[in-house]
């Protein structure tokens, strides 16, 4: 219950409010956009910073295979189950969304072990980034594969897998996120203490800004929400709880540690609602971009949000 009082989610929480009563309450699009940047580019030099302290390590590999394991299997049974309570256009998408990975989510969850002086390693920023595109290329196969036992089907040049690649592994942010990275692997502990008063110092209240925003997109995308089937609904909750269940298991099995496994486990229990939207309206047209959009950002991000971050944490507290 600690996180209730967490500065930063109490300013998602109000965010929540103002946009439930209405309020006039805007942040800008461009200082959004400059928060997300800054906080995915103070993440990097965090994580290369502490790589570049331990280094390349056994450890370091297994983090980032457990990484890649759970980016493949999580949207690949999502789509099977999914295709049984929706079109399987729609449940590529919403697979997609799922099987990706939501930045400010386990930017959050650092803050929160940070705040608790519980220890993570710093090549999990690389393990996100990692699990970015693999739930978009395999959105797009199976949107494919509809497409060609479907009349009604058009493809288009945009949906071409090289397009698809091109556009996960050339994105901005994810860009910025391994090259600070790179920067803070290479400056290391010199580099560190120049940087702290920005990458450190400023990073809670740029965080608990960004989440006000966020709090404020939450409650204007709950509208999309209306009619929506409640076997998604209940996918939208207890797919992440699955898929967090996952990572555990996982992380225990391969030994990893307190934080690196609480980490992994937001992370497969996370949705995009930020990467896959902006890849999968053009790749996958059919899709009904309200649906996927409104599951991950009015359903399970504030989920994951207040609640699930000290209950991941905690449980892999028990491992």
């Amino acid at each position: 219950m600690s996180n209730f009082f967490d500065p930063a989610i109490l300013f998602f929480l109000l965010g929540i409010f103002a946009g439930l009563v209405r309020s006039n309450l805007e942040i800008p699009p461009q200082v959004a956009r400059f928060l997300a940047l800054y906080l995915l580019m103070a993440l990097g030099l965090k994580g290369g910073f502490a790589l570049a302290k331990t280094g390349l390590t056994l450890e370091v590999m297994e983090g980032l295979c457990a990484a890649l394991f759970l980016a493949t299997v999580i949207p690949f049974v999502g789509y099977q189950i999914l295709k049984r309570l929706t079109s399987k256009f729609d449940a590529a998408a919403i697979a997609a969304t799922y099987g990706s990975v939501s930045a400010v989510t386990f930017i959050t969850t650092v803050q929160y072990l940070d705040t608790h002086g519980i220890a993570y390693s710093g090549h999990m920023a690389a393990a996100m980034a990692l699990m970015e595109s693999p739930a978009i290329i395999m959105a797009v196969l199976f949107a494919s594969a509809a497409r060609r036992t479907s009349t009604a089907g058009v493809a288009s040049s945009n949906t071409s897998i090289t397009h698809v690649l091109h556009e996960s592994f050339t994105d901005g942010a994810q860009l910025l996120l391994l090259g600070a990275m790179l920067v803070g692997y290479v400056s290391g502990e010199t580099g560190k203490a120049m940087m702290a008063p920005f990458s450190i110092d400023l990073f809670k209240g740029m965080l608990a800004f960004f989440l006000l925003d966020m709090g404020l997109s939450t409650a204007r995308n709950l509208n999309h929400l209306k009619g929506t089937s409640p076997l998604l609904m209940a996918y939208g909750v207890m797919g992440p709880i699955c898929h967090a269940g996952m990572a555990f298991v996982l992380s225990g099995w391969l030994g990893l540690s307190h934080g690196d496994t609480a980490l992994l486990m937001v992370l497969a229990a996370s949705a995009s609602y930020i990467a896959v939207p902006a890849v999968v309206r053009y790749a996958i047209p059919e899709a009904n971009a309200s649906l996927y959009f409104g599951l991950s950002l009015g359903v399970t991000f504030p989920l994951n949000i207040i609640f699930g971050i000290p209950i991941y944490v905690d449980i892999a507290s028990r491992l």
